[in-house]
């Protein structure tokens, strides 16, 4: 499948800017035309009842006049600059001048025929305001996407044709798409066994899991047209946009039906309808047309509507009921099989180094997508071309996955050697505590070079796929992060803005401890956080807030305790690593061991 619809939207959306910024500009630079010309004719022109009068002292020599025209040009005697006038009757006006030669006022009347191509333009200029705002219409009609929306893409004519085997990382999800593509293939047979086609799936999960990748390839196999449209093309400034586009989009489904109607992003448009005023009105429309679509198939209409969403909790009921979206499947990170296919697949049209194992790119990138391990691979190639190396190598991969998770780094930047011995002794408290926790994983990488907005990184491995986390594993992971800060205090007896985020990701994993997980044996197992991302202290009392910011204080000081102790009783350890860091400003996972088993 092909997805070159968006840029050229994208790129026509641009020229209909481009061409409404020109016709403005045409626009100011004809009305300054228009009042100057004012202006100047305002100057050289004279009333009729003073030509009348000038006619009669006999101080006129000349008058030109063209057929047709109510507009003439007279002489004046003595003056250069001919005046213009206008007169009422051109008939009576030649009759007043014949008159005055008869009394001997002697007038050289000229008259002469009309210019086409004056005339022609003169008549096109003062249409110009109808044809500007024809035009401006015409561009904001445009703009706005009154015209046709969603793009189909022929599964038998586009180019890139997207296949199961284009997804790895999801054998059951795509085991369950396999249903839909039989329903779209043989629909007759699931009729004859009374069965009804699914009218609609939501594919769900976090940004880059595979959403849109997985709906092209149900219409790859398939073979039927893909309608793609996104949710925020529903919405614009005028009001009824949205629900005029919905109709179309399905007018146009069930022209070409079977097909797939696939809307990315759905949240724009799909979330739970609220009061009608403002905005929200527009929104409620869009949802109430998309809501009758989806219930308006006939049995015959073999068409399914696919819709991706991060935020299925933002989605109203009525959407998510059986008879619309029927199946909700979500999409989850790939584990570590699933990271390892997903490598193979993009590196693919990758030159790799013989000693490369995509397996450990896999292990040490648990919870990554496969968008981003796909820019991994591809920051990768990068870097290996800039260090003119032949193929990718080992070096290569882990620089990116530095740069993609942590940032750019600044080895430019010069740092004093106060800072550098702050930041030596930080992550070195890091790495040091986390060795003395049972569930922390073991160190990869301590740096004091700056990445990205970090001036130092602790680098853990990840070599597990985890569904749950123990309290004691995030009680840990809280004095695991704390362990910078209490480096700082213990060696400088001062402490810096280094820990800030730190203190930020601890305090997080705090209240969630005691609001979200019912880690809390005061607050007890209750989930104080609702679907919308509010705390409802209420529910157990007024005093229920500050309790709970009692408990989540004694995590944190509790953590901050533990991370101290263990440091005071590794002082040895803690001022070589130091030293190690200030020295080399980078330690790898062997060097850091060997400080363990002297």
């Amino acid at each position: 499948m092909s997805n070159d619809n968006k840029p050229k939207q994208n790129k026509k959306t641009s020229i209909y800017f481009i061409i409404a910024g020109i016709i403005l500009i045409i626009a100011i630079v004809a009305g300054i035309f228009w009042m100057n010309s004012k202006k100047d004719k305002e100057e050289k022109t004279i009333s009729y009842t003073d030509l009348i009068k000038q006619i009669d002292d006999g101080v006129i020599e000349k008058v030109e006049m063209t057929v047709g025209s109510t507009s003439i040009k007279v002489k004046i005697k003595d003056v250069e600059e001919e005046k213009e006038a206008i007169v009422p009757n051109t008939q009576a006006f030649i009759e007043l001048i014949q008159d005055q030669k008869l009394k001997g006022n002697e007038i050289e009347l000229i008259q002469k025929q009309q210019n086409m191509f004056y005339t022609t333009f003169q008549y096109l200029f003062s249409l110009l305001p109808t044809i500007l705002l024809i035009i401006l219409f015409v561009a904001v009609f445009k703009m706005q996407g009154l015209g046709d929306k969603g793009k189909i893409y022929d599964a038998e004519t586009t180019k890139s044709k997207i296949k199961f085997d284009d997804v790895a990382g999801l054998d059951e999800e795509k085991n369950e798409m396999i249903e839909i593509v039989d329903f779209l293939k043989e629909p007759k047979k699931f009729y004859e066994m009374g069965a009804k086609i699914p009218r609609g799936v939501l594919l769900c999960g976090q940004p880059g899991t595979g959403k849109t990748l997985i709906a092209k390839a149900i219409a790859g196999e398939a073979k039927v047209p893909f309608i793609s449209m996104s949710g925020s093309e529903f919405i614009e400034m005028f009001a009824g946009l949205g629900a005029s586009r919905v109709r179309k989009l399905f007018e146009k489904a069930k022209k070409v039906a079977p097909c797939i109607v696939f809307i990315d992003e759905i949240d724009a448009i799909g979330s739970r309808r609220t009061s009608n005023s403002g905005a929200e009105t527009e929104n409620n429309q869009t949802l109430n047309q998309l809501l009758v679509e989806m219930d308006g198939f006939s049995s015959e209409e073999t068409i399914i509507v696919l819709a991706a969403t991060n935020r299925p909790e933002m989605l109203d009921k009525a959407l998510l009921r059986p008879g619309r979206f029927d199946r909700q499947i979500t999409i989850p990170a790939p584990d570590i099989a699933g990271r390892e296919e997903i490598l193979k697949i993009h590196s693919k049209d990758k030159k790799l180094a013989n000693d490369v194992s995509l397996h450990s790119i896999a292990e040490d990138t648990a919870g990554f997508t496969g968008a981003e391990l796909a820019n991994i691979l591809n920051e990768a190639a990068i870097i290996a071309t800039k260090n003119q190396h032949n193929a990718i190598t080992n070096d290569d991969l882990d620089e990116a996955v530095k740069k993609v998770t942590v940032g750019l780094e600044k080895t430019s930047r010069k740092i004093s050697d106060k800072d550098k011995k702050l930041t030596a002794y930080h992550e070195a408290g890091h790495a040091i505590v986390s060795q003395f926790l049972p569930t922390q994983t073991a160190v990869k990488e301590i740096s004091i070079v700056p990445r990205g907005v970090a001036g130092g990184y602790t680098m853990y491995k990840s070599d597990e796929d985890k569904s749950f986390i123990s309290k004691t594993e995030m009680e840990e992971k809280l004095i695991a992060l704390l362990g910078g800060r209490a480096a700082e205090k213990i060696v400088l007896d001062d402490i810096s803005t280094g820990a800030s985020n730190d203190i930020e990701v601890a305090t997080e994993i705090a209240k969630n401890m005691v609001t979200v997980y019912g880690m809390s044996d005061v607050v007890g197992p209750i989930c104080l956080k609702s679907s919308d991302g509010n705390y409802e202290y209420q529910l157990l009392g007024n005093n229920m807030e500050d309790i709970i910011d009692q408990e989540v204080k004694k995590l944190i000081d509790t953590a901050y305790k533990s991370a101290q102790q263990i440091l005071l009783q590794n002082m040895d350890l803690l001022h070589a690593i130091a030293a190690e860091l200030i020295a080399k400003e980078k330690i790898n996972e062997e060097e850091f061991n060997k400080f363990f088993m002297q």
